[in-house]
């Protein structure tokens, strides 16, 4: 009972710091799409060239939030799929929080955070420039709203208000099941099969990463705080570690085909940052 108890205050605490960028997200959504076409596709321009350098900026606040809102804004044509991508890479969970945790860390707490906003910049304006119209469909503001009833209603509080609503019983649904898992199995073990020492470890680091759920960014943290995996290693894991932004990408974007691809490009951008950094340091 006491694990279950420890389970369900976990998984409260960590959806409901989620729930006002969730709807931040919705609200600004709504409210875009009251707005005239033309103002709308302007103002996007002007911010999706500047998109990457403030999503990664954003990404490096300790908590996967912005991450749960990048991908709403991402679904719903409000953001470019770069500054999607530089948000998923530079977000990193509770790992800093952990770092400070540990005195005389500072210099790897800095260490940390540039090197991933640098690869997150780069990789966000790359991804714009080369990648974005291979991988993704047009999307316009208010897809996210057909066929679901929610402008029955007049203004843009309640609609926001309702898809915050239903969006955050899924997150409090999954966090609950995948907290449950992550006590059950357990993710310590997972230490002992890593490739230490070789070139091949940001392979498994980042496949770490995707764990939806602060344990991975945690277990990531102390690995390499224990030396069991490397900064470059570790770097990688924390590159694919968004939180929930992806599972609310599969859950608001309905192009699963679309998702996939944005998962393995988060994949490989990851892996190829810690074999370049495996080289140079």
């Amino acid at each position: 009972m006491n694990m279950l108890y420890d389970i369900l205050i976990d998984t409260v605490m960590d959806s409901f710091r989620m729930l006002p960028f969730l709807f931040v997200a919705f609200l600004l959504i709504e409210a875009l799409e009251h707005f005239s076409t033309a103002f709308v596709n302007q103002t996007l321009t002007k911010i999706n060239k500047a998109g990457p350098v403030m999503g990664a900026l954003f990404g490096c606040v300790p908590q996967c939030g912005f991450s749960v809102m990048s991908a709403n804004l991402f679904s719903s044509g409000v953001i470019s799929l770069g500054t999607l991508i530089a948000v998923f890479l530079s977000t990193s969970d509770e790992a800093i929080i952990i770092l400070m945790g540990h005195p005389g860390n500072s210099a790897a707490i800095w260490r940390l955070l540039i090197v991933k906003l640098i690869i997150a910049v780069i990789a966000g304006y790359v991804v714009d420039l080369f990648l974005s119209k291979k991988i993704t469909h047009p999307k316009h503001i208010g897809d996210l709203c057909d066929h679901c009833g929610c402008h029955n209603n007049h203004g843009i509080i309640i609609p926001a208000w309702k898809h915050t609503m239903q969006l955050f019983v899924f997150i409090f649904l999954f966090s609950a099941a995948l907290n449950l898992l992550v006590e059950i199995v357990g993710l310590n073990t997972i230490g002992t099969y890593l490739l230490h020492g070789t070139v091949f470890q940001p392979f498994l680091t980042a496949l770490i990463g995707f764990i939806p759920n602060c344990a991975a960014s945690v277990l990531l943290t102390e690995l390499y705080l224990s030396g069991v995996i490397s900064f470059s290693s570790v770097i990688a894991g924390l590159c694919t570690n968004a939180g929930m932004g992806l599972v609310v990408l599969f859950k608001v974007n309905k192009d699963y085909r679309e998702n996939l691809k944005i998962v393995g490009l988060l994949y490989a951008i990851s892996v190829i940052a810690g074999i370049v950094l495996t080289i140079l340091f």
